[in-house]
């Protein structure tokens, strides 16, 4: 995907705020509303854009606690039921299949400490095909960012 001068002013301005107006970023660049509408459905066509997201703060909400669990698992044959699984506890925000000691990677967001003793007691341990978890507290996180172009 080739992306312009142009491209990179839409869409760094709309990575930074996406709600800035179409208008607002047409006159910055000198270019027509319509033309920078043209412009993010062929970025939205290629995939370069996936989508528009609201972000909640989930502080607000009471999510205090930010952890990652690795989870080792009785044998790799069991990752698309484990995930499946873990797809229904809402608290788990992020799922990665990697590479090292364990093939799943999480991130759960929870109320409080006890919250998450008891997700991972009651909800993600019991688990058929989880052999055992690792979990790591975030104290505080100092780059939460969009790759830039």
């Amino acid at each position: 995907m080739k992306i312009d001068g142009i491209d990179k002013i839409i869409i760094k301005t709309l990575v930074k705020d996406a709600r800035t107006p179409v208008l607002s970023i047409a006159r910055e660049v000198g270019i027509s509303g319509a033309a920078i509408h043209q412009r993010l459905r062929k970025l939205e066509k290629s995939k370069l854009i996936e989508g528009y997201n609201m972000k909640l703060n989930p502080k607000v909400l009471g999510y205090t606690t930010t952890a990652f669990v690795g989870i080792f698992l009785d044998s790799v044959g069991e990752i698309t039921s484990v995930i499946k699984q873990i797809k229904r506890i809402p608290e788990v925000v992020e799922s990665h299949y990697t590479t090292g000691n364990y093939p799943i990677f999480i991130k759960i967001l929870c109320k409080s400490n006890e919250h998450l003793l008891s997700l991972l007691q009651n909800n993600i341990q019991t688990i058929k095909g989880i052999s055992r978890t690792e979990t790591l507290i975030s104290l505080n996180q100092q780059i939460n960012r969009q790759i830039s172009i």
